[in-house]
């Protein structure tokens, strides 16, 4: 147990130290700014890889819901499909409380043909997978600021199907900033880590992230969103990749989106399509 949280306390402090000084570095805004649409319009946390600034207030509840279909990144096995939950609470003291799962659907044999068997399919992770725990914590002094910069820290949890394998304890933190562009678009970026346990040995297997988004209003109701991001994994080393959307927000507290881009399996890009809906829920 000598190393056993070196690293992930060393990687949060810095997080933090970060968020501090460029928080106190950011210019004051005097300017009512609560009401502009970037502020406003309900900007959920998918589908992407990019983690918004926005945080709800207190007693604020918010509920995103996705569904992705991606393709095998070899061509050869099956295309799946993984459906996702989020749920955020807004809590005191500028903090947003969240918790998120997803579900893989089984991919069973394929069915007999005539008399002769068709292959059975390798064996693939599928049911309810890892959940995964978190909070926000705004660094701002101003919750609608026009620049943002927020902690986020999260903990997944061996508690996954057991198709599954090799669950264990998955720290992980980002420094999520944030700058709005006029009253509708907005700049997001993220940088952070996920490793595998608390050991320090852990980060052999750990994963670094680093992410760029553009989102905003093309109309009232209607926007877009387009991200760039890579990760770094000391297997597979770096791993870029796209995604672009638009959404629809027929009321305040309703977004429905389409999104279209590529994630990584495996050390390869797997192209995927989705869609999702998110609600922010009356207090």
């Amino acid at each position: 147990m000598r190393t056993t949280t070196l690293l992930t306390a060393t990687g949060l402090l810095l997080l933090a130290g970060s968020a501090r000084t460029l928080a106190q570095s950011l210019p004051s805004n005097p300017v009512a700014n609560a009401e502009t649409p970037f502020i406003r319009n309900l900007r959920p946390d998918r589908p992407g890889q990019t983690v918004t600034t926005s945080m709800l207030y207190p007693g604020q509840v918010q509920v995103e819901l996705g569904t992705l279909r991606y393709a095998p990144p070899d061509g050869l096995g099956p295309r799946r499909t993984l459906s996702s939950a989020l749920l955020r609470v807004g809590f005191f003291n500028h903090i947003e409380l969240r918790a998120s799962q997803g579900y893989l659907a089984d991919v069973s044999a394929r069915p007999t043909l005539g008399d002769a068997p068709q292959p059975s399919l390798p064996s693939y992770p599928n049911g309810f997978a890892p959940l995964t725990v978190g909070a926000k914590f705004l660094a701002s002094s101003n919750q609608d600021a026009r620049s943002q910069v927020v902690l986020l820290t999260e903990l997944t949890l061996p508690t996954g199907d057991a198709s599954y394998l090799n669950q264990t304890y998955e720290p992980a933190a980002r420094l999520l900033v944030s700058q709005q562009l006029g009253q509708r678009y907005g700049l997001e970026a993220n940088v952070g880590f996920r490793q595998r346990g608390f050991r320090a040995e852990g980060t052999s297997q750990g994963q670094y992230l680093g992410t760029l988004a553009l989102n905003g209003a093309i109309l009232p109701t209607v926007g877009f969103f387009a991200e760039t991001y890579t990760f770094w994994q000391r297997t597979y080393g770096w791993q870029p990749g796209l995604t672009g959307g638009l959404y629809w927000r027929p009321l305040p507290g309703l977004r429905l989106d389409l999104n279209a881009g590529n994630t990584w399996r495996e050390g390869r890009a797997a192209p995927q399509v989705g869609a999702g809906l998110s609600v922010r829920l009356p207090k």
